[in-house]
């Protein structure tokens, strides 16, 4: 494995779904963990780097706001009921569509999705959401294609997950993608987690 390491920046908000955010953050946090430097250097980011409140009330203190967080290599997009008075937001929107073309990879969790549809990158592409927010994902962005039923979908750059539990499994498909699958299989292994297989 390389020992260069990646920032790994994870947007938040009020009413984000907990497990959204803490679950890539988990993976990519302890994915090579016995290494140094490890792989991944992962930090939470806000609006305004002040305190979120997530779902069922959890307090959430953000590292950074969008001003001041480091360059990332990877930006996380969760989701959560928290997502749909953002659809429109033009901070968000520049969020996106300023760190698109910068990073590596782009990935969005559950209604994540919706905001990367109104930011507009996911024109042209497929993508899977929570599987109740189908219709809304198509409204937002006509010329999306569809996923139901896949755990993560994967464009290159941009790769969207189905919900909430979804983004573990997108984000050690991730690892598989950047190292091996040997090393998304000893991340797995370290958190004790049964992961969907890697796609044919």
């Amino acid at each position: 494995m390389t020992t260069r390491q990646r920032n790994v920046a994870i947007f938040i908000f009020d009413n984000v779904e907990v497990l959204d955010f803490t679950g890539p953050f988990e993976v990519f946090a302890v994915c090579g963990a016995d290494r140094d430097p490890r792989p991944f250097n992962v930090y939470t980011v806000s609006l305004d780097g002040k305190t979120v409140s997530a779902r069922n009330g959890l307090s959430v203190n953000p590292a950074y706001s969008v001003e001041n967080m480091p360059p990332p290599a990877i930006l996380v997009i969760p989701g959560g009921r928290g997502t749909r008075p953002l659809v429109g937001n033009e901070a968000v929107r520049n969020l996106i569509r300023t760190q698109q073309p910068r990073v590596e990879q782009l990935l969005s969790v559950c209604t994540g999705a919706m905001l990367l549809a109104d930011a507009g990158v996911l024109h042209n592409l497929a993508a899977t959401t929570y599987h109740t927010n189908f219709d809304q994902l198509q409204e937002i962005e006509p010329t999306v294609t569809l996923k139901p039923g896949e755990r993560w979908v994967d464009n290159g750059q941009i790769v969207t997950s189905a919900g909430v539990s979804a983004g573990i499994d997108m984000s050690l498909y991730v690892i598989s993608k950047l190292f091996d699958q040997e090393t998304a299989d000893a991340t797995a292994r370290y958190m004790e987690y049964e992961h969907w297989p890697l796609k044919a």
